[in-house]
């Protein structure tokens, strides 16, 4: 795998589940609103990926994640991106929660294992930068 240029976004975000019949919670992809947020409608769920105090009310919760956005766009003939950094953080014991848009991917961890997986990326010989 090619070294990549990571950047880490600065704070607490969080993946929430709601009923696959809910409807996308009000301004939470509002026009003009820089920050990443996505929603995944399947048969089963309406899953939704924002910061932390944005969470939907009466959602499942997983909080406590930090971002990690590999600076694209990626072509969409490049192979083993998400592979690679699963293996990389998967051998540190790192798990983690990815989301793919059309210009790159995106990797979400748990705060408390931000500075391992920093440190195992940057030794996998990705540059990783980290946003105060």
């Amino acid at each position: 795998m090619k070294r990549l240029e990571i950047e880490v976004t600065p704070g607490e975000y969080a993946v929430a589940k709601l009923g696959p019949d809910a409807p996308v919670p009000a301004g939470l992809l509002a026009a003009g609103a820089a920050e990443f947020v996505s929603v995944t409608r399947t048969p089963a769920e309406l899953s939704v990926t924002c910061r932390a105090g944005k969470v939907p009310a009466g959602a499942e919760v997983e909080a406590g994640l930090r971002l990690l956005t590999v600076c694209g766009p990626l072509a969409f003939t490049l192979t083993g991106v998400i592979a690679a950094l699963a293996n990389e953080l998967a051998a540190a014991g790192i798990a983690l929660f990815t989301v793919s848009t059309f210009d790159t991917d995106h990797v979400l961890v748990k705060e408390a294992d931000l500075a391992r997986a920093v440190e195992t990326l940057r030794a996998a010989g990705h540059e990783v930068g980290v946003a105060a």
